[in-house]
């Protein structure tokens, strides 16, 4: 699997060429996001935010126009709103500094994963009142107007859509739409939860089920 590695710190992206590489990797790295979005043939990009041209937010929008290449942005800040605006225009996971190859390496392998399952995935739709979510062609329609979502946002809506009114604990959603071998807490469903209200219009398509997880229906 070749990594497309964008970060502009030599200390960070020479520990995380050495660690990837030692696990079987490929490393391509590059330290601008003007060498990112002209880079090719990769499987997985690990984007830093701060780069030293534009940041890593703008070039995973100029990634997503031109490809559907998994994208893990790698990132020193915490706060859910970069989180979810990472998420919003077209990353597949948001990973904060300081962490563990241990974590990156499974992460890695848990966002390709399910784009390879996805991809492999029978024909398949749902539709739940005014929304309908077809697997095959990967399109979300909602009010006669398709969704703009990201690759995991599609996942998990589909993975909630295919049994509506259903409660969806937290840990089978991690294990269904992400992978069974997640490493590590994470916000990251959280985080999609929310995108995925903001761009459906109405919060309560996606009900909160305090301690126990996530359930999709029609607003009454």
């Amino acid at each position: 699997m070749e990594v497309l590695l964008v970060e502009d710190d030599a200390a960070i992206a020479s520990s995380l060429r050495i660690g990837l590489e030692a696990s079987g990797f490929t490393v391509q790295h590059v330290t601008t996001g003007a060498q990112a979005v002209a880079a090719h043939d990769c499987d997985i990009v690990l984007l830093d935010i701060g780069l030293p041209d534009f940041d890593g937010f703008e070039v995973c929008r100029r990634i997503r126009a031109i490809s559907d290449v998994p994208i893990i942005m790698l990132t020193a800040r915490n706060e859910e709103i970069d989180r979810i605006f990472g998420l919003e225009i077209g990353a597949d996971d948001y990973v904060t500094k300081p962490f563990g190859l241990r974590e990156l390496i499974a992460r890695i392998r848990a966002v390709t994963r399910r784009r390879t399952s996805s991809h492999n995935e029978q024909s398949a739709a749902y539709v739940v009142g005014p929304l309908s979510v077809d697997v095959s062609t990967r399109r979300a329609v909602l009010n006669e107007a398709e969704l703009d979502l990201t690759t995991k946002e599609f996942d998990l809506l589909a993975y909630m859509a295919e049994h509506p009114g259903v409660v969806h604990r937290r840990n089978d959603i991690m294990e269904s739409v992400w992978d069974t071998n997640w490493y590590g807490p994470t916000k990251t469903l959280d985080a999609h939860i929310a995108a995925l209200r903001k761009k459906m219009g109405d919060p309560r398509w996606i009900e909160a089920v305090r301690g126990v997880g996530f359930r999709l229906e029609e607003p009454r």
